[in-house]
């Protein structure tokens, strides 16, 4: 026999509803503003009225002026991550195995601290410290790699490099993806450790066969977590490089880095016309649908590598 439903159970089941609802409203509000107010410029004629020679560049239609901008967009974040997601896998691992309590108490406090620091607050690090650090690594990867497209070009005497972006994106995405990936680590099955320790493998051994295995799922979360950061993220990248509307992967130069759609939001946004906001709109809808592939994406590598994807496997086959 069903018991009768208690009125708290049925005011949590009504209030989870209303917010798991309410998130697809705000999702599919979100969409249709961007696209509302995208349309007019993306169906625009830009080679005359306002939008002709937009921010020095003569575009002819709207395709032409987000191509730069998403490859900006996508390259910075890419760096970021290559930069920063061994970095902080790495210290979520010596948090979670390594450090004694107290240490590990107290790093990870400061790391979860970082996430409160405001954007602003690290484009000024960007300038004041990571630009002047940085010019001998750029002159010596210009000397002894400059063989390779990504340090070849002139070697900027500023610092206002997309290295120097990419080192300060890295640092910004450190809190979100150690943070989570620690807290996967740390639920690790206890005995599953042991186990491999009592087989006779090192702490290394164990954690490469007992904790990334189970962890895999999570890590991918953190990471594409720490990749959307890295994706909108504005004040720092506009404070840092000096960008211009162009497709180029060099990392040491100046004046030839690939802007980004956040940061040219940003700094446009104010002065822009009616029209010209319309396709600064537009760069932020295309802005929202490759943040929401990622999401999509990640969602399908947590599924074919989470806990449960074996035995989906499985039961598929039979």
């Amino acid at each position: 026999m069903v018991g009768k439903r208690r009125v708290g159970d049925s005011v949590f089941l009504g209030l989870s509803t209303t917010a798991a609802v309410s998130i697809m409203i705000i999702l599919a509000g979100v969409a249709i503003f961007l696209i509302l107010r995208g349309l007019p410029a993306i169906t625009a004629n830009w080679s005359e009225g306002d939008l002709a020679g937009y921010q020095n560049g003569q575009w002819s239609n709207f395709w032409e002026y987000v191509g730069p901008l998403l490859f900006g967009s996508v390259w910075a974040a890419f760096i970021a991550m290559i930069i920063g997601t061994p970095v902080a896998i790495g210290i979520a691992l010596f948090i979670s195995h390594y450090a004694p309590r107290r240490i590990a108490g107290a790093l990870g406090y400061v790391v979860d601290l970082l996430a409160a620091v405001p954007s602003i607050v690290f484009g000024l690090w960007g300038i004041i410290v990571m630009r002047p650090l940085l010019l001998p690594v750029g002159e010596f990867l210009n000397e002894y790699l400059g063989w390779i497209p990504l340090f070849q070009g002139p070697v900027s005497s500023t610092g206002s490099t997309m290295l120097t972006g990419g080192v300060v994106l890295a640092v910004m995405i450190l809190p979100i993806v150690t943070s989570i990936t620690r807290e996967i680590f740390l639920q690790t099955p206890r005995l599953h450790e042991e186990a491999a320790l009592a087989l006779g493998a090192t702490r290394w051994e164990m954690i490469r066969l007992s904790v990334f295995p189970y962890a895999r799922s999570g890590m991918v979360s953190a990471t594409l977590l720490g990749l959307g950061r890295a994706l909108g993220e504005t004040m720092a990248i506009a404070l840092i490089i000096s960008p211009s509307l162009i497709y180029s992967v060099l990392l040491l130069t100046d004046g030839y880095n690939s802007q980004t759609i956040a940061a040219n939001i940003a700094l446009n946004f104010p002065i822009a016309t009616d029209l010209q906001r319309s396709a600064l709109i537009g760069t932020g809808l295309m802005l929202f649908v490759i943040s929401l592939a990622v999401n999509m994406f990640a969602r399908y590598i947590i599924g074919a590598t989470g806990p449960g994807a074996k035995g989906r496997k499985k039961g598929k086959r039979s």
